[in-house]
């Protein structure tokens, strides 16, 4: 063979390799490990900084101030994730059961929520709980109370505030888990006799332990690294572990015992995720199927082989624990059952949407404090809010901050999100842990880690910093959106294109985009929101000089309450509501196709 030849086979090897859909992966995994990963391992090496590599881990775990904290943090997540389960349940049954707009209706009633701003969400809260909220009101009215109660800054208004905020995530697990059930199992055990509680408790439960699973695991996992909303609502006996991280940043002298902090949380939070990969797969995370490692091998056969387990100990458990209590409710009419589901779903809803209401009604209050119903109404704050130099200058930045940060998100994410679908790699599963695990390491963590990475390059107070900064969160909203788009499209149809001599960017702009355009445009709209509402990263990584929208609220709520946070909240309930009406054709045409 000449030398010719052997070089024209080498090019023809290389132009095959380069063809490869494994190499979309590269740009967002070298992104991700600079700007990600090795500021979280140099995070580990500056908490072993101390005289010995233990020497600020032991001051975390002896003094008692930081280690009650912790054990108050995993109290709180956890008794926030059991009543998420108690209140998200019967709202996913609800979902489930009805139809038509009805059911339209309730599904946007839990899902607006969710895409709102964590921040607004609390600040809606303080204005409900307040002395001169509307719950103290209609007690007073009712002649419940003389006086208004201290309905904040105590461990109930934490819980209920932190309920609130991570609820929808919990329906939206158990509601998936749900709408996959078998309906011909119900109607064969109601069939056979069964009574509907008996149904419930040894059909229903069982078959939807794993979305159960899942949905505590997420909400325990993200209430772990809660900051907002403890610090708003919460009194000094309810301070939570993030909470310290955000207070040693402003001291010189927390260096190294800060990152020992940051460490310890971040470790606590890995070890429950490794734990719950173990048992139930690490696509909890994500929400979707096992990225088998070969296209050929069906997506659900994983999750087929680990039900059977987890439906035995949901039966054992069952057996041992709910025959008693099954029979004391199989004495109530079935009924019972029917309106239980009712009246707890339409309190989740009320108690999502009504604060969110409040706040927007009180926008366009006269007065110059926080009372509902509002004395008169006025558009004074309305023109306060667009005539103040700080809050537009806020605004802008923070509208061109998630611009940016979304282009970035959107570039990197959905190419690999093509790359993780479409090549053959081995360890799809690893890759896509690693894409999406931003979305479990607490923001306080990340935030605290990324300062120093930035001053180092000069990006602190950066438009490009912080875009950097919320593109690490948007990549793998981005990535798990597109990839559910294209596990949906039939290869045969991108196949017959490549057969007949479309070069694979041709059969990508032709067949692809256009079947994904649906999924691509909501990564779009969420990844540019979740830039728009950062508020823990840029308390990180900002400078006096470069203030958010996100920012400017914090600083209010935290030092003067007043109806122009309410119109910053309205406005962002609008641009949500917004973008989604604007989204809907395009998911329309995409479900038409």
């Amino acid at each position: 063979m000449t030398d010719a030849s052997l070089s024209s086979t080498a090019r023809a090897d290389l132009a095959q390799r380069l063809k490869n859909p494994a190499l979309l992966l590269v740009p967002a995994v070298l992104f991700l490990s600079v700007i990600y990963l090795l500021p979280l391992i140099d995070l580990f090496r500056v908490s072993m900084s101390g005289p010995t590599w233990s020497t600020h881990f032991e001051r975390v775990f002896t003094v008692p101030l930081y280690w009650e904290s912790l054990l108050r943090t995993m109290q709180i997540a956890f008794t926030v994730a059991c009543l998420c389960v108690l209140l998200g349940y019967p709202t996913a049954l609800l979902i489930h059961r009805t139809r038509g707009i009805v059911q339209v209706l309730i599904a946007t009633a839990v899902i607006l929520p969710y895409f709102i701003a964590i921040l607004i969400r609390t600040y809606a809260w303080m204005v409900l709980l307040g002395r001169n909220g509307p719950i103290n009101k209609l007690l007073q009215t009712l002649g419940l109370i003389d006086s208004p109660l201290a309905l904040l800054f105590n461990r109930g208004s934490v819980l209920l505030g932190m309920t609130a905020v991570l609820l929808p995530l919990m329906v939206l697990s158990i509601y998936a888990s749900v709408a996959r059930l078998d309906q011909s199992l119900t109607r064969a055990a109601l069939a056979s006799g069964a009574g509907p509680l008996a149904v419930f408790w040894r059909v229903l439960l069982p078959l939807t332990l794993p979305g159960i699973g899942a949905g505590f695991l997420l909400v325990f996992v993200a209430g772990l690294g809660f900051f907002i909303t403890p610090t708003l609502l919460g009194g000094p006996g309810d301070q939570m572990f993030a909470m310290h991280i955000t207070q040693q940043a402003d001291s010189i002298t927390g260096q190294g015992f800060l990152q020992a902090l940051a460490v310890v949380l971040l470790v606590i939070t890995l070890v429950v995720v490794g734990v719950a990969g173990r048992i139930m797969g690490f696509e909890f995370i994500w929400g979707g199927g096992k990225m088998g490692d070969a296209p050929a091998k069906p997506v659900a056969a994983p999750a087929a082989r680990a039900q059977p387990p987890r439906r035995g100990i949901a039966m054992m458990l069952a057996d041992l624990l709910g025959w008693p209590l099954l029979r004391l409710m199989g004495l109530l009419p079935a009924g019972w059952g029917r309106w239980t589901v009712r009246i707890m779903g339409g309190f989740v809803i009320t108690a999502l949407i009504v604060p969110i209401i409040v706040v927007m009604v009180i926008s366009f209050s006269k007065a110059s404090y926080l009372t509902f119903p509002p004395p008169d109404w006025s558009l004074r704050w309305y023109e306060k809010f667009f005539s103040d130099s700080n809050w537009m200058t806020a605004f802008w930045n923070s509208l061109g901050i998630a611009t940016l940060s979304a282009v970035i998100s959107v570039s990197l994410g959905a190419t690999a999100a093509m790359g993780i679908v479409r090549s053959n790699i081995r360890y799809k599963s690893a890759v896509m842990l690693l894409l999406v695990s931003p979305m479990i390491v607490p923001p306080v963590v990340l935030g605290l880690s990324l300062y120093a990475l930035f001053l180092k390059l000069g990006l602190v107070g950066t438009y490009l910093g912080l875009a950097a900064a919320h593109a690490i969160g948007g990549i793998p909203i981005v990535v798990v959106i597109v990839a559910a788009s294209l596990q949906a499209v039939d290869q045969r149809l991108e196949q017959g294109a490549a057969v007949h001599g479309a070069s694979p960017l041709t059969v990508f702009r032709t067949v692809t985009l256009p079947a994904i355009a649906p999924g691509l445009a909501a990564a779009v709209f969420f990844a540019f929101l979740h830039s728009f509402d950062e508020l823990v990263l840029s308390l990180f990584l900002s400078s006096p000089r470069m203030k958010t929208l996100p920012l400017m609220l914090w600083a209010d709520i935290n030092y003067q309450l007043n109806p122009v946070l309410a119109v910053v909240s309205t406005l962002e309930v609008l641009l949500v509501v917004g973008g989604i009406i604007l989204a809907r054709p395009v998911l329309t045409r995409g479900k038409a196709a």
